[in-house]
Parts: C-alpha cells; sequence; structure tokens
C-alpha cells in the first residue's frame, strides 16, 4: 500500500515537469524561427507573442473544407472587394450577393 502511494505521489510530481518540457519545445522553436528572421526588438517581442499564445502549429493542423456558405461569403466579399464598394453599397451588395442562389 505504502509502494502504491508512493508511486501516485511521484507520478503527480512528474506532470508539471512534462508540461514544462513541452513549452520549453516550444520556446526553443519559437527562439529558432525568430533568429532565422534576424528579428530584433519590437518586432522579435509581438514575433514570440503570437508564436508561443499559437494552440498549434499550423502546418500541423490539416485545412479545413470551406462549407458552401462560407465559399460564398468569400466570393461575395471578393467581388465587393473588386468593385471597391464602401458603407452602405456594399451592405447591400454583400445582402443581394449571399441572398441569390447559384
Amino acid at each position: 500500500m505504502k509502494k502504491i502511494i508512493l508511486l501516485l505521489s511521484l507520478s503527480f510530481l512528474a506532470m508539471p515537469a512534462l508540461a514544462a518540457t513541452a513549452q520549453q519545445d516550444k520556446m526553443k522553436t519559437c527562439n529558432a524561427d525568430a533568429a532565422k528572421q534576424s528579428l530584433k526588438g519590437d518586432a522579435r517581442k509581438a514575433f514570440m507573442k503570437d508564436c508561443l499564445s499559437a494552440k498549434k502549429d499550423a502546418a500541423a493542423e490539416p485545412a479545413k473544407e470551406m462549407t458552401p456558405q462560407q465559399a460564398k461569403m468569400k466570393q461575395c466579399n471578393a467581388d465587393a472587394a473588386a468593385k471597391s464598394l464602401k458603407g452602405d453599397e456594399r451592405k447591400k451588395f454583400m445582402s443581394d450577393c449571399l441572398k441569390a442562389k447559384k
């Protein structure tokens, strides 16, 4: 019984060390990327903040397929930008474009 309690206690103590290792690995990766880009000062700080706060590596995530509504929104947005629409004209165009059936 004492051995089980001892093993459980040690395993709980090891958990933070594993988490720290993952964070340290992320820090090393971000530092290496910042060094490759020769970043200094505020640019480096901003890069490191973004890099360390990223949930997952974008390259590791599979690309998500857009829903038909998202594809339609993207196309309407591109069309509105191509026409340089602003304000109420853009709102009306986007509304009509999104309501249109293709």
